[in-house]
């Protein structure tokens, strides 16, 4: 735990240094981007905790595939957090709310990250399956309450013009956040035991809780109007999604966040199965997917910040669209070449490249997307819809199409539904529809500075 903390303390300050004498990177180490990045640290473990983790650990206990492959419908959870983000907006915790309603909520939904993660450490798959689920879904809806504050802290700390840069310094912390945890649970657990390795990374959700008590309540942040009464405690539940929809295109907007990342999602929560059926060791998934696949993140992050500034917001998402299709080709290739150590390094290193620019450009332009009034409420919306039917469809019937039709066939299939998003997008950026659904986040309406073209 310790020495991870340490070493992301050392990347800051060699990134620090580095960016005094290269005037482009300045940008990444203003107060506000330093924030998203640590941030996006605690954003991003969660995540590994009931992702290739807790995969990982299933496939080692013996149970199989359709099983495992069923665990990530705990994800879904976080495509329902639209449900209840609006008490984030709206409702004031007692006692701790004078700390500030972005702050208050940062540290009692990290509290309950920690407590559900502690909680997963200690259940035996071997013992109660369902109890394991249960104690899945429960980290699922503390991550989702986190990200929920996260998102929002985040957006409204960001000016819009930094709204490329800071996504890229969150996508950073997320990838640190969800790598750092899940290379840590590995290693643990391969000297102790699951139980010690889930304990070890419950504190990767200390560094946005941190951050939230450092800098305070975010200068964006815009109250909703208080309401008082039945029928007003209603409109504060529906007038995010109501002022959402109003806006011109708002309902292609919502077709392509449901639609644009299918492939992608699906691709990704099956990796580790690849892996574990084609015999690759805990040390090489550790060292091809966590070291190689994080690095080559990275990378992929630095090209979508230049291509965001570069290019503007909607050739550079339509370029990590297509980008996300073809790495789902990378995997058929290894799955029919078999174990092969270059194979794999060349699949994660071409997939996370991908992933990395178009987490860059695609949270750019969904932060944009948001109305300051309701940020936690809509970005919740937007992110959760992002993935949704990606995860359901990989719950339901991923194991079994893998078991039916092989993985070559089965990542081909991901590569194809890829594609209708990006012809939706192509589509709504010669309408028009991209500029027009914009929301005061990103400079639109009541916006304080320009939207990117």
């Amino acid at each position: 735990m310790s020495t991870t903390l340490v070493v992301i303390l050392i990347a800051v300050v060699l990134i620090a240094v580095l960016a005094r004498r290269v005037p482009a990177l300045q940008p990444y180490m203003e107060k506000e981007s330093l924030a998203a990045f640590f941030l996006g640290i605690s954003s991003g473990f969660p995540y590994a905790m009931i992702g290739a983790t807790l995969t990982t650990r299933l496939a080692q206990d013996g149970i199989d595939k359709k099983t495992v492959t069923a665990f990530t419908l705990a994800f879904l959870v976080y495509n329902l957090k639209f449900l209840w983000a609006w008490l984030v907006d709206g409702v004031h915790l007692p006692v701790i709310g004078r700390m500030g309603q972005r702050v208050s909520w940062m540290l009692v939904a990290g509290v309950l990250v920690i407590a559900a993660v502690v909680n997963l450490a200690l259940v035996d798959p071997h013992a109660d399956i369902a109890w394991t689920a249960t104690c899945a879904i429960l980290v699922g809806a503390a991550g989702a309450t986190f990200d929920i504050v996260i998102d929002a802290y985040r957006i409204e700390t960001l000016k819009p013009h930094q709204l490329g840069t800071g996504s890229g310094m969150s996508q950073y912390g997320w990838r640190i956040g969800s790598a750092g945890a899940g290379a840590l649970a590995l290693f643990v657990a391969a000297r102790a035991d699951w139980s010690m390795a889930y304990i070890a990374c419950a504190s990767f959700a200390l560094p946005a809780m941190l951050t939230a008590l450092a800098l305070g309540e975010p200068p964006r942040h815009q109250e909703p109007k208080a309401r008082k009464g039945l029928g007003e405690a209603w409109a504060s539940v529906a007038g995010p999604f109501a002022e959402f929809f109003q806006r011109q295109g708002a309902a292609l907007v919502l077709l392509f966040i449901l639609v644009h990342k299918i492939g992608d999602t699906l691709a990704n929560l099956t990796f580790r199965l690849l892996f574990d059926d084609l015999g690759f060791s805990n040390d090489e998934i550790a060292f091809y997917d966590v070291g190689v696949g994080f690095w080559a993140y990275l990378i992929g992050v630095f090209i979508g910040g230049v291509a965001y500034a570069k290019l503007g917001l909607k050739r550079s998402v339509l370029l990590s669209l297509v980008l996300m299709c073809v790495s789902n080709l990378s995997f058929a290739a290894l799955a029919a070449a078999g174990h092969s150590n270059l194979g794999m390094a060349a699949a994660i290193g071409f997939e996370n490249i991908a992933s990395g620019y178009g987490g860059v450009v695609v949270v750019a332009y969904f932060s944009a997307l948001c109305d300051l009034r309701f940020t936690a409420a809509q970005y919740a919306l937007i992110s959760a819809g992002a993935s949704v039917v990606g995860r359901f469809v990989t719950g339901t019937t991923a194991g079994g199409l893998i078991e039916s039709t092989g993985y070559v066939n089965f990542y081909l299939l991901t590569t194809a539904i890829a594609v209708p998003g990006i012809v939706l997008f192509w589509w709504m950026s010669r309408s028009g529809l991209v500029d027009a659904a914009m929301g005061s986040a990103g400079g639109g309406k009541d916006g304080d500075a320009e939207t990117a073209s």
